[in-house]
């Protein structure tokens, strides 16, 4: 925070004393005693007096320093009183004040060669306004001073450099980190110390991953064992622990359909039809001649065919 400048006022005037006809010498023509020379307001005499001679009107008119300091002087907007021509004056956002009376309302110290700012029109120092104003940070309880580099996570602030890793202590900045209940740590100290690792490339699961048999996985290190891809989201199974996608498992392990040869997996709610050693598709049960549906129905079997009652009794005419 740069704070607020007061300027200083000074005055277009002159401060002398009047001496004798002989000492009026310097820049003014020769006086005699009999000339007036007066104060322009109360019109006694300058004679052997400081006065000011003011710049204004139709020339410059020369003022007992009384009368120049109850015309001209302004008002100090803090003790009320005027500021006098020889004292420091300060102004600021049309308010004028004497240098002594130019202070922080809170610690009262001196604002004349100080920055400072101004809260519902009360002077305040820097250091009284950040106390007030600013946020502490949590970690070293200072205040963390306006323009300085902050970071705030859960409605607290830190100085960036107080933000740091709860393990290897090195400041987190700008870095992706991982909350842990109070404690705040680096993604790599959080691998290392808590997170699960995967079964199959054994590294640390920062976020996502499966399950199976309850051993955590990357999603993209579980894959079939057959033709590897990934597995993560879609149906599977399992043969001696090794997981394999449908197909794969269909094509190595299933038994094949007596009419289509495509494996017979089971898998979806899918039926089929076994007789003796040989597996049907349900679909695919049908009389060997006609391609009625056999399912339900009585078949009689004639070698490799299968047939219905009537394709059965025709055959044997």
């Amino acid at each position: 925070m740069s704070g607020d400048t007061a300027r200083e006022v000074g005055f277009d005037c002159q401060v002398a004393k009047v001496h004798s006809t002989a000492d009026i010498t310097s820049g003014m023509e020769q006086v005699t005693m009999s000339d007036r020379f007066d104060c322009d307001n109360c019109k006694e005499s300058l004679y052997g007096r400081k006065y000011i001679q003011a710049d204004g009107g139709e020339g410059d008119n020369p003022y007992c320093i009384p009368c120049y300091d109850s015309l001209f002087a302004n008002t100090c907007d803090e003790c009320k009183e005027l500021i006098g021509h020889d004292a420091r004056e300060l102004f600021y956002e049309n308010r004028h004040y004497h240098e002594h009376c130019f202070r922080c309302f809170r610690c009262d110290r001196s604002l004349a060669d100080e920055p400072f700012t101004s809260q519902e029109e009360a002077l305040l120092c820097n250091d009284c306004y950040c106390n007030e104003f600013s946020s502490k940070c949590v970690a070293c309880d200072k205040t963390v001073m306006p323009g300085t580099r902050k970071l705030e996570y859960g409605g607290s602030t830190w100085h960036e450099g107080c933000f740091i890793c709860h393990s290897c202590e090195q400041p987190i900045g700008s870095k992706s980190f991982i909350p842990d209940k109070d404690e705040h740590y680096c993604v790599s100290c959080y691998e290392d110390k808590f997170a699960p690792r995967c079964t199959r490339c054994k590294k640390a699961l920062a976020k996502g991953g499966v399950t199976y048999r309850d051993e955590p996985w990357h999603k993209e290190c579980f894959v079939c064992a057959g033709c590897k891809v990934q597995l993560a989201g879609q149906h599977f199974t399992s043969r001696e622990d090794n997981p394999y996608c449908l197909k794969c498992f269909g094509s190595l392990y299933s038994k094949k359909c007596e009419a289509c040869s495509k494996p017979i997996t089971g898998f979806g709610g899918g039926k089929y039809i076994s007789f003796e050693e040989r597996q049907w598709h349900q679909p695919c049960f049908t009389c060997t001649e006609c391609s009625v549906s056999l399912v339900g129905a009585g078949f009689f079997p004639n070698g490799d065919q299968i047939l219905c009652r009537d394709c059965n009794t025709n055959s044997n005419l």
